[in-house]
């Protein structure tokens, strides 16, 4: 019995692991979108052109795995942010949007999948 409650325990350990830190959950995405004082660093982390803030760093670390496996070991929050943030970029930012599908999809394997999703978004709208 010792065992199986051993390999329990190690195996919800794992499940736990296997999202990514929610302790960037809280930051006020609108504040940043809406301001491109604080945006354009953050852009400019991921793309490589800048210093990367922590929490910029965390976000670099993790955004093509991210992209690679649809979000999966993203929070709620972090879901419900990615589609706010790509919304924001596609809408408002196309040139660092195309940036930054020239660096981590440039062959849109992942993009396309995104772009449909803002588009029945906004025809639902």
């Amino acid at each position: 019995m010792k065992p199986i409650c051993v390999c329990l325990f190690a195996f919800v350990a794992l499940a736990v692991a296997e999202k990514y830190t929610d302790r960037y959950d809280n930051i006020n995405l609108d504040d940043v979108l809406s301001n491109r004082r604080l945006l354009v660093p953050y852009l400019k982390c991921i793309l490589d052109e800048g210093k990367c803030s922590a929490d910029g760093k965390e976000l670099k670390a993790h955004i093509k795995e991210a992209l690679e496996n649809d979000c999966g070991k993203c929070t709620e929050p972090q879901k419900k942010g990615t589609q706010l943030v790509i919304t924001h970029l596609v809408q408002h930012e196309d040139e660092f949007w195309k940036q930054l599908v020239a660096k981590y999809d440039p062959s849109k394997n992942y993009v396309t999948k995104y772009e449909k999703q803002l588009k029945s978004i906004k025809s639902r709208a």
